[in-house]
């Protein structure tokens, strides 16, 4: 290139920056700039790319951890732009994922997916990660199979609840609600219905850990058929830390229940909502206030449960 073409080329190139300078500036960026994009799935599409869980760094966008169906666990640290394998070494089948909200390294991962279709495979504990996935540790509850969520005190996160779903296909003592005290080296089985109910789901009152409720659920898994609800399904509240637990019924439909998602609300913590799958009564429910006396408001349509 001669020198009179590298200064045209320097000149364009310099009329090209202080014109998109000036543009840039003449653009206004606000909440409706992005409003006409939609979100859109980027794979994978088989049946072991189910999300089942995930959960991200509190206060820091770029670190997301996922868990699928039958693909394992997967870390981001760039905001979603890129996932990188680090469970490969471990069952595959992922329920659960919580970060340690003190310690972001720290990680807990339910093996078992809970969403208990018939091609839904098993895991075999939980498992904890304190250098941000390098390597693992197995903690126990092997024989749980299936589970569901995992809360941590954010005050003390040595104290750990796990929400077990258990066997899809046949009953067994092996489900229900464990809390550890002391970061997983022991486990105690706290909130426990029959051999045929498992917990669905649990959350936490962040303000008052000693708050939680659990969504038990009756089930049974067949090649041919699938059965949801019983009488052992229901939502439980503990004021105590998970010692003891009593059940909510009171604004509940009068019948059998099924399946039981349940959240604290974060912007108000005396607020607690639940999606309550019953027959011909399957609908979002409100319960307030959080007393030793509980009922249950509806305050959506029916939804789809599943």
């Amino acid at each position: 290139m001669t020198a009179r073409n590298r200064r045209i080329l320097i000149g364009l190139l310099a009329g090209a920056t202080l014109a998109a300078n000036a543009w840039a500036q003449d653009v206004k960026i606000d909440a409706d700039t992005f409003g006409g994009l939609e979100a859109r799935s980027i794979g994978p599409a088989a049946m072991s790319g189910r999300i089942a869980a995930i959960d991200a760094v509190e206060g820091e966008r770029l670190t997301i951890w996922a868990g699928a169906a039958g693909g394992g666990v997967w870390k981001s640290t760039d905001g979603g732009l890129q996932f990188k394998p680090v469970f490969d070494k471990h069952t595959q089948s992922i329920g659960a994922i919580k970060i340690d909200p003190k310690d972001p390294k720290t990680v807990w991962v339910g093996t078992g997916e809970s969403w208990v279709r018939n091609s839904a495979s098993i895991g075999d504990g939980v498992y904890k990660t304190t250098d941000g996935g390098d390597n693992w540790e197995r903690l126990g509850l092997e024989k749980t199979e299936r589970i569901a969520r995992i809360v941590i005190d954010p005050k003390d996160t040595g104290t750990v609840f796990v929400c077990a779903t258990g066997p899809a296909y046949a009953a067994g003592s092996d489900r229900g609600v464990y809390r550890t005290k002391d970061a997983g080296k022991t486990w105690e089985k706290v909130l426990f219905v029959n051999d045929d109910t498992g917990c669905a789901d649990i959350t936490m009152d962040a303000q008052d850990p000693r708050i939680l409720y659990a969504g038990m659920w009756q089930f049974r898994r067949k090649a041919y058929f699938f059965t949801s609800g019983g009488p052992g399904s229901g939502l439980f509240k503990s004021a105590d830390g998970g010692s003891t637990w009593k059940k909510v019924q009171n604004g509940f439909p009068k019948a059998e229940l099924g399946r039981i998602a349940v959240a604290v609300a974060p912007s108000r913590p005396n607020v607690v909502y639940a999606t309550v799958e019953a027959k011909d009564a399957t609908a979002l429910y409100r319960i307030e206030p959080l007393s030793q006396t509980v009922s249950a408001e509806r305050v959506g349509h029916p939804v789809d449960a599943g």
